[in-house]
């Protein structure tokens, strides 16, 4: 094979031109009116879409359910078969079976995109599955995003039926090939699945199942042909990232049978994804699944906050012994579930699905709390990663809020291997942007739903997430794909200001604790670094800074000049307003230490409580810690009155809350109309963890270079952490005992780093094999290579 010879863990493969070769696409669509359609498309390099429509004639768009239909064909193998490979993609979301077997495991396939840009389609090697004579193809389709509920804005934000397209590529061992593609020869019919919507839930009658559907040799006579109609005008592309998986099963840990016949099961943790039911009863017996993220007082569901969203599943039995029931198309966010309509205890799992990128971040320390905080970011961020990032996934939202990924990209990297999720999503947002350059403030947006754009700290999404993936994966290339774009953005802001000021724009800090931060310091402070970010990225990509630089100095002044007062106080004299000006350094260098000053000040006021929302909680920490307050940062970081990280944990959260009082401290839940328990924002605290705690921090993008500078607190005493970076699992293990460091390092091959050492004046650092190069204030510096290495303080 030869010999690789680059040191970059993001090194690029090129493909020759014709290496994917030539490809025939056609589309299979939802039932109406009396048949289906089907339409060709052939390119070279990669499949354009054709359009195929399924129409069912006794359907009517009036009708409140959307059955899904089933799809099929039957083909002859006339030869050996060497190889199948299966294209596959849907306007809306299908599961696809070969000759009775599933092909893949994926879920929600091919994932939310502008629909009327472009669609992602899925390869599959279907080689084992395909054999030489008689075989069977079938698919299942279901509304999705395409044709579904989308937040509460209702149905059909897409288009009103889900088209379904396939092509199976078969190669025969004497080199010749066939292809088997969607046509106006398939047939279909409404098959088990009464109804599904990823919000409101799937109905499933299994009296209505037909075995056998997908083989050969079953009797489809009674089943509908398709017909032809022109193709989409929206690009096919291939998916970019990682699928949509069942990760895990979760068994209850209690369940109570409130009354005869209804059964509640607690999973011990608020999960996103559905359950697999066991039960057994007479034919035509219904068996309702309700979910809920938290329970009422008395017990029962508390379902308010989930607004029009059903989240409720319907069996049907066939009465046939024990049954299994897994939804197929619909997703909840829940931790108890609640099962009516079984005469005996029914079994139950709750099935975990999120986005399939390994988790890459292990966090530990000797303080529970904090290590239920790291549990609840994690399993907010699985709940929240599925196709886009989400807001929610339990009420009738779930949208791809920009604001949030933006104040948790910093987290979610060292989390998750996110680098392909982002980039999937980083197209979906630049989908959304307008002609003068505003970003709306969700994406995918399908239009029309009267949300808004350009919201500070929203829009800046476009420019915060590209560095923040390029800083944590070392990727140039999310630069290259988005630096246009991001130009776009800081000149429409331009555009939109007045002396660099720009004015009141979005939602402000979101959610904050009654301490409001004026809109427009807010939106002049994004402004600045955005352009600090694009002139940053101009200097990677090896083009001009100059302009962006110099519009950085522009709005800094600008800032200055309207906001802050000569002693260090800042307009509005809020939390928020001094962590923005400190972490986006739009201050002086004589007036840091002031102003951190003022801001520890504020806390102290609040009794040593935060009080910053959406915008300010992600760089409060850091505001602290590299201001010289770092024993304020532990103070609030370890706080568990309301309202605080430990706060949300006392109440008995298993996820982050959209709310610091999702829970009030009389019991009572919040304002129902936004009250999630999964709302990953609030999370962003666990970059400051990594990176201070832990001690886990990039020296260079990508970690090629590294920093290792744990911080013990006060209360914190050990920590443990392994973070797996683009080079290689990086791990730290320190403890402090009766006035002793022990600190263990472990670096990547090709990296290497600088160890920061905890050692007051005095103190004797002993290490076996690192390289000392300088003591600085209470730190003992030393450089090392790939290795192990073992630091010793007393």
């Amino acid at each position: 094979m030869g010999d690789i010879k680059t040191q970059k863990a993001c090194a690029a493969w090129k493909i020759l031109p014709g290496a994917i070769g030539r490809h025939r696409q056609n589309w299979l669509v939802d039932l109406r009116q009396g048949g289906y359609e089907s339409g060709e498309a052939y390119t070279n390099g990669k499949p354009t879409i054709g359009d195929r429509k399924i129409r069912w004639d006794t359907r009517t768009r009036e009708e409140p359910e959307s059955p899904s239909p089933e799809l099929r064909k039957e083909f002859v193998a006339a030869k050996q078969v060497q190889s199948a490979r299966l294209y596959a993609t849907a306007l809306g979301v299908y599961q696809v079976e070969i000759n009775g077997h599933q092909v893949g495991n994926d879920y929600f396939a091919p994932g939310w995109t502008d629909y009327n840009r472009r669609v992602q389609y899925q390869t599959y090697d279907v080689t084992d599955l395909v054999r030489s004579g008689k075989n069977a193809m079938g698919i299942m389709l279901a509304t999705g995003w395409y044709a579904g509920n989308i937040g509460s804005f209702g149905p059909d934000q897409y288009g009103r039926v889900p088209y379904a397209l396939a092509q199976l590529e078969l190669k025969y061992s004497d080199g010749s090939s066939e292809r088997i593609v969607t046509d106006s020869s398939w047939k279909s019919k409404i098959g088990p699945i009464v109804s599904a919507d990823l919000l409101m839930g799937e109905k499933y009658d299994a009296r209505k199942e037909t075995p056998g559907w997908s083989s050969p040799g079953f009797d489809d006579a009674g089943w509908k042909a398709v017909l032809v109609k022109p193709a989409t005008q929206a690009e096919l592309v291939a998916q970019v990232d990682p699928p949509v998986r069942m990760e895990r099963e979760l068994e209850p840990v209690k369940v109570t049978e409130r009354k005869l016949g209804s059964y509640i099961f607690d999973l011990g943790q608020n999960m996103v994804g559905t359950v697999r039911l066991r039960v057994s009863g007479k034919a035509g017996q219904v068996i309702t699944i309700r979910h809920a993220e938290v329970l009422n007082s008395d017990g029962t569901m508390y379902t308010t906050n989930l607004r029009t969203a059903a989240a409720t599943d319907t069996y049907v039995l066939k009465g046939k012994g024990e049954e299994v029931f897994e939804p197929n198309f619909t997703v909840h966010g829940f931790r108890y579930v609640e099962v009516t309509g079984s005469k005996t205890r029914p079994e139950l799992v709750g099935r975990v699905l999120h986005t399939a990128a390994p988790f890459t971040l292990s966090f530990s320390t000797d303080v529970p709390m904090l290590n239920q905080l790291q549990g609840n970011i994690a399993w907010g961020q699985r709940g929240n990663f599925l196709s886009i990032p989400t807001d929610t996934p339990a009420r009738d939202e779930r949208l791809g809020w920009t604001g949030d990924i933006a104040a948790f990209a910093g987290t979610g990297t060292y989390n998750m291997e996110s680098a392909q999720f982002l980039s999937k999503w980083l197209t979906d947002l630049r989908d959304t942007q307008s002609p003068a350059g505003a970003f709306s403030d969700i994406a995918p947006d399908p239009g029309g739903l009267g949300i808004g754009e350009a919201g500070a700290g929203w829009g800046d999404a476009g420019v915060i997430v590209p560095w923040t993936s390029y800083e944590r994966y070392g990727d140039r290339r999310v630069l290259e794909q988005n630096f246009d774009a991001m130009v776009k953005w800081i000149s429409y802001l331009k555009a939109n200001s007045t002396g660099y000021l720009r004015p009141s724009a979005g939602y402000g800090d979101w959610l904050n604790i009654k301490d409001e931060t004026p809109k427009d310091l807010i939106a002049t402070a994004f402004f600045a670094h955005s352009a600090a970010i694009v002139a940053k990225s101009a200097v990677v990509l090896g083009k001009d800074p100059a302009p962006y630089k110099e519009l950085f100095a522009n709005i800094r002044s600008a800032f200055d000049a309207s906001f802050v007062q000569s002693d260090g106080r800042i307009k509005g004299n809020t939390q928020t307003a001094y962590v923005l000006a400190l972490t986006m350094d739009l201050l002086p260098d004589s007036l840091r230490k002031p102003a951190a000053n003022h801001l520890v000040e504020l806390i102290k006021a609040k009794g040593w409580h935060l009080s910053t929302g959406f915008l300010g909680t992600p760089r409060l920490l850091f505001a602290l810690s590299e201001n010289g307050h770092m024993v304020v940062a532990y103070r609030l970081l370890l706080q568990t009155s309301f309202p605080s990280w430990g706060y949300q944990i006392g109440k008995g959260a298993t996820t982050m809350w959209e709310r610091w009082d999702a829970i009030r401290p009389n019991g009572a839940f919040q304002d129902a109309r936004m009250n999630s328990f999964n709302h990953y924002a609030y999370g962003s605290v666990g970059e400051w963890m990594y990176q201070n705690i832990a001690g886990i921090r990039p020296g260079s993008p990508g970690f090629q270079k590294i920093v290792i500078q744990p911080t013990p607190g006060n209360k914190v005493h050990s920590a443990s952490s392994r973070y797996d970076s683009p080079y290689g699992p990086i791990a730290v293990n320190w403890q402090e005992k009766k006035g002793q460091l022990s600190l263990d390092v472990d670096i990547p091959v090709n990296a290497s780093a600088e160890i920061w050492v905890p050692a007051a004046k005095g103190r004797i650092v002993e290490e076996d094999g690192a390289n000392f190069l300088y003591r600085k204030n209470d730190w003992t510096v030393y450089q090392v290579g790939s290795g192990k290495y073992h630091f010793s303080v007393h």
